[in-house]
């Protein structure tokens, strides 16, 4: 039995699309200290050291949060590599294998100030110190 062209181009295309490569994208973040909260555009991600998925490459809005540190509040980009520019990430899509790229970000926390106590303290000692 004969199988019509257009029937044997039908499966090949479908074996092909089923056989597609795949792009994934990770930020991993870590902390000094470790054990910090991290807020990505207001969703928490959870605590450091830690890796998610996201979608689009840019810029982000960071919190970084642990009690007795200061929280930093910035922003963190995620820049595209080569495979991702058009039209190499249609080519990186249509090889059966995965694409994984991996953005790190890395975040220092200061210490807290000792609350107002300490502060009242500082600028005691700072008023001695005027003539």
């Amino acid at each position: 039995m004969k199988v019509a062209r257009p029937v044997r181009s039908l499966v090949a295309v479908l074996l092909l699309a089923s056989a597609a490569g795949c792009l994934e994208r990770r930020v991993s973040i870590t902390s000094d200290p470790p054990g910090a909260t991290v807020v990505v555009n207001d969703v928490e991600l959870g605590r450091t050291p830690l890796e998610a998925g996201f979608t689009h490459y840019g810029v982000y809005d960071v919190r970084v949060e642990k009690e007795g540190f200061e929280p930093l509040r910035t922003a963190a980009r995620a820049r595209a590599p080569l495979h991702e520019y058009p039209p190499l990430d249609l080519a990186a899509t249509a090889f059966p294998v995965t694409c994984s790229t991996i953005v790190p970000w890395s975040f220092t926390l200061t210490p807290a100030s000792d609350g107002d106590a300490g502060l009242l303290d500082r600028a005691r000692g700072l008023r001695g110190r005027l003539p």
